[in-house]
């Protein structure tokens, strides 16, 4: 890859992975639309360790507390014993995060055989950013908000099989779980919140199975390509999470909804046209 490409690709995992308009649809779209070659197992790692890193930093007191907390769960650590809500958020985490790994495992093949073109993306765009709209509307609706405390296990075991939908390209993982929190009454931020903590096992699972697959891969390493698209996915990354959550709390989830909107009809448009 071109020093460019790099820059670009590292820039739309970062910017992308927690917006909720697909970062697997912007990095497909490249190859399938300008004609750029895969970016290949070894940069799909570093982006992942990229954006992993920026979430963790950025929530490290949330995951810090909760790590505590987890472990006086089951019995270690200061706090033993402990039944706080920490303890029980990171519970829920962790379960959530098991039907995505499930289908994951069990679908990928087929994912990556037949829902890995323009056409899935264009069509899942468009179908899932006016649920997330629907939702949105609904929640400016609504006169008060679910605490997280409120959510349950429940909540979020449907959270996270929504998280497990979004392996299908054009889903957004950040978007379709922000919808469901929605819908449950969770508050903009909330939802927003307690998507970007699911996703970091997530990512690690992501991350940890493409490193698998470079290590008993034959692929070449480009270090250079690598290093600098950790550094850009993780600043990007980083800043989004920060900006995206001003924005939410001012504008809502519409320019990201008439955003998606928009690539979608464009995607029908440049296929079919």
């Amino acid at each position: 890859m071109s020093t460019l490409e790099i820059i670009i690709l590292a820039l739309l995992q970062g910017l992308t992975e927690f917006l909720p308009i697909s970062s697997s649809a912007h990095l497909i779209l490249p190859s399938q639309i300008l004609g750029w070659q895969d970016q290949g197992l070894a940069f799909d790692v570093a982006v992942h360790v990229g954006t992993l890193l920026a979430v963790i930093m950025y929530f490290r007191k949330e995951v810090g507390a909760m790590s505590v907390a987890w472990l006086g769960t089951v019995g270690v650590g200061p706090e033993k014993g402990s039944q706080s809500f920490d303890g029980k958020l990171a519970w829920w985490i962790l379960f959530a995060t098991i039907p995505a790994g499930l289908f994951g495992l069990l679908g990928k093949d087929f994912i990556e055989e037949h829902l890995r073109s323009a056409l899935v993306i264009a069509a899942t765009t468009l179908l899932f950013g006016f649920l997330l709209g629907f939702a949105d509307i609904k929640a400016g609706k609504r006169k008060t908000h679910k605490p997280m405390e409120k959510l349950g296990f429940k909540g979020a075991m449907l959270i996270g099989l929504a998280q497990a939908i979004a392996l299908i390209p054009g889903t957004s993982r950040s978007g379709i779980t922000m919808t469901i929190g929605l819908m449950l009454g969770l508050s903009r931020d909330n939802a927003a919140r307690f998507s970007f903590l699911l996703s970091i096992p997530a990512i690690t699972m992501a991350g940890s199975y493409l490193t698998l697959k470079l290590v008993l891969s034959s692929e070449a390493v480009d270090w250079f390509a690598m290093g600098l698209g950790s550094l850009i996915a993780f600043v990007s990354a980083y800043a989004c999470i920060h900006y995206f959550l001003i924005l939410l709390e001012k504008l809502g989830m519409m320019p990201f909804v008439i955003y998606r909107l928009f690539l979608g009809v464009g995607l029908f448009w440049f296929l079919l046209g």
